[in-house]
């Protein structure tokens, strides 16, 4: 049995039996006889109904967020922006998707020499609870577009979402089984992924979660894309819009009170303006609005399970233990014990859980630098290699910096983000494959030669 408990309340919304091994079955079968249509399916007609589901997101945004605030806790505004997003996920895909699986002609000493971009069958995505719609959506509309379909197991905790999902594609004109929600635990997904009617698999999750279904997907010759964890640098140098790059770094660390992949995890500020720096977000951080996260002035919500504040604790304590300095927070809210207090560390050193380890929630670490070379040298020090941020007005400097970090997307002058335009993915630690753009489309496609002799 599923359950989804509200994180703030602590309440159980509501159980969900598991999908047993034979409905499986059939929904994989379901799936496979549906594939067989879809993929004829002219892609104008395809991209019609993505348009028509962005509209139906649009239409019910509000229900959509406060079902993804009941489940996970995020703050009602954040989770109004992440379902406006989705819509316009899908209105770019709708516009363009269509043209980026056109065939790519080759010059050759052929008659005719071209690529194709051609959909493989059933892909299996498991995905998270932090951004439930945003993070099923982005890999699901480009991935259906392409002529695939898709069978979603989401995160126990938003199963209501999932389902919803589902209803959803369905509501805006998708036939039947082009998109299936599934509900089991994650320790059955060996089952479906060896299928032979799966084609590919997708994860969003720990490298831990990363790791073990690239394993599964190698054994059973299954292609997949990794979008894993981070542990983002935000690099200040001492010619930065102090301002504007204070105000971005709380709100890349606190959104959906700090429990996002590519948010900045790691703030690397040049000795000369550090000082200044640390006392602007603690002052930032301990004026943030905590509580409720259906109110729409409340800023830092619940953790979405108690587990996960247990963790962030246990790095916080062992770091202190260590020798880091506390600068503000470190514990539970007093006013409710599911929320975490926004927490401000110095003092680190590499052998602490906080500068090794990811980190999920709403904790800052500051890590002064002398020098440009140095500030690379801590900013590529991890397994992670996700997003970065680098503020200065010297733009040779920071296309210099961008060259030598180690990352799947570097932001000047800016918070890290997702974007339908731009391809989304890390390195290293971080994951395999990409989401989004062009790129993302045709992750799961059999990018074809096609030879013709006159």
């Amino acid at each position: 049995m599923l359950q989804s408990f509200n994180p703030f309340t602590g309440n159980l919304i509501e159980s969900y039996p598991e999908h047993s091994d034979r409905e499986v079955e059939i929904i994989i079968e379901n799936q496979s006889s549906r594939f067989k249509n879809w993929k004829k399916t002219d892609l104008n007609d395809r991209s019609k109904i993505i348009a028509q589901l962005g509209k139906i997101l649009q239409k019910e945004q509000n229900n959509l967020a406060r079902l993804i605030t009941s489940e996970m806790g995020k703050p009602i505004t954040e989770s109004l922006a992440e379902v406006a997003k989705c819509a316009w996920l899908c209105e770019f895909y709708a516009e363009n998707g269509a043209a980026m699986l056109q065939n790519n002609t080759i010059k050759t000493e052929a008659y005719s020499s071209y690529i194709s971009f051609e959909p493989i069958g059933i892909i299996f995505a498991i995905m998270p609870w932090n951004f439930p719609l945003w993070q099923a959506l982005r890999f699901a509309v480009p991935t259906i577009l392409a002529g695939n379909v898709v069978l979603l197991k989401h995160a126990p905790n938003v199963s209501g979402t999932s389902l919803k999902l589902e209803s959803i594609f369905q509501e805006a004109g998708f036939p039947e089984n082009v998109f299936r929600s599934i509900l089991i635990q994650a320790d059955r997904s060996e089952y479906i992924i060896k299928h032979k009617s799966i084609r590919g698999v997708t994860i969003t999750g720990s490298a831990k979660a990363g790791s073990s279904v690239a394993s599964l997907s190698g054994k059973y010759l299954k292609k997949c894309v990794l979008e894993l964890g981070g542990s983002d640098p935000f690099i200040v140098f001492e010619d930065a819009d102090f301002p504007g790059c204070c105000q971005a770094a709380v709100d890349s660390r606190m959104m959906n009170s700090g429990q996002v992949c590519i948010a900045a995890k790691r703030f690397i500020v040049h000795e000369s303006i550090f000082q200044e720096f640390v006392e602007a977000q603690k002052n930032a951080l301990t004026s943030l609005n905590l509580g409720d996260p259906m109110q729409t002035k409340t800023q830092i919500g619940p953790m979405a399970r108690p587990d996960l504040a247990s963790q962030l604790q246990k790095q916080i304590d062992d770091s202190i233990a260590l020798g880091a300095k506390l600068i503000c927070g470190g514990k539970a809210s007093k006013s409710h014990p599911s929320i975490f207090e926004p927490t401000l560390l110095v003092d680190i050193q590499k052998d602490m859980p906080v500068y090794k380890e990811e980190t999920f929630g709403p904790l800052a670490i500051v890590i002064p630098f002398k020098t440009e070379e140095e500030a690379i040298l801590i900013a590529n020090d991890t397994d992670f290699g996700l997003g970065a941020s680098i503020w200065t007005q010297d733009l040779n400097k920071a296309k210099r910096v961008i060259k030598a970090i180690d990352a799947g997307a570097v932001f000047v002058n800016s918070l890290t983000k997702s974007d339908p335009r731009l391809p989304f993915g890390g390195i290293k630690n971080s994951g395999i494959g990409r989401e989004l753009s062009f790129y993302g489309i045709t992750e799961f496609t059999n990018i074809k030669t096609n030879w013709i002799k006159a």
